[in-house]
C-alpha cells in the first residue's frame, strides 16, 4: 500500500519493528560500554533489556521521521525524566547525553541519519525508505491476521 507512513501506525508497534530490523541487519554498531551504563543520572540501574540500544536508536529513527532536525540536546530532553530527591522536592533532570550521542553516532555510521546543516542530524533518504517499507508490512501483517481471524459471528 503506497500511503502508508510511519505517521498511521502505532508508535509502539513501528519502534518494535524497527528495533527487531535494526538488530538483524546488523548495520548497526552497539559501543561497547552500552551493557553497563546508565540511561540517565536519575535512574538508580542500568536497563533490564539487552537490546535496549536497539530500542533507543529505534525511538530516535521514529522521532526523527516526525520532528527533524534534533540534535543531542533535544534528544536529551526527551527521554528525560523526574530525579527523586529522598524528601525534597523532585525536579526534572535530562537523560544521559552520552547514550544519546553514541545512538546518533551508530545511526549515521549505518547511513540512516545525517547531520543537517543548520545544526543536528535529520533523517536521510535512505532511513525514511526503511522506515516507510517497515510500516508498509507491518500494516500487511494487521491486515493478515484480521483475515486470519474471519468475520466474528454471535450466536444467540
Amino acid at each position: 500500500m503506497p500511503g502508508v507512513t510511519v505517521k498511521d501506525i502505532d508508535q509502539h508497534a513501528v519502534t518494535k519493528a524497527v528495533a527487531v530490523f535494526l538488530k538483524k541487519t546488523g548495520k548497526l554498531k552497539v559501543p561497547d560500554q552500552m551493557d553497563i551504563v546508565k540511561t540517565a543520572k536519575f535512574k538508580e540501574l542500568a536497563p533490564y533489556d539487552p537490546d535496549w540500544f536497539y530500542v533507543r536508536c529505534a525511538s530516535i529513527l521514529r522521532h526523527l521521521y516526525h520532528r527533524s532536525p534534533a540534535g543531542v540536546g533535544s534528544i536529551t530532553k526527551i527521554y528525560g525524566g523526574r530525579k527523586r530527591n529522598g524528601v525534597h522536592p523532585s525536579h526534572f533532570c535530562r537523560a544521559a547525553d552520552g547514550a544519546a550521542r553514541k545512538a546518533l553516532q551508530a545511526l549515521e555510521h549505518a547511513r540512516l541519519v545525517e547531520k543537517h546543516p543548520d545544526g543536528g542530524r535529520k533523517l536521510s533518504s535512505i532511513g525514511q525508505r526503511d522506515l516507510d517499507r517497515i510500516a508498509n508490512q507491518i500494516v500487511f501483517k494487521q491486515r493478515d491476521a484480521a483475515k486470519q481471524t474471519g468475520p466474528i459471528v454471535i450466536s444467540k
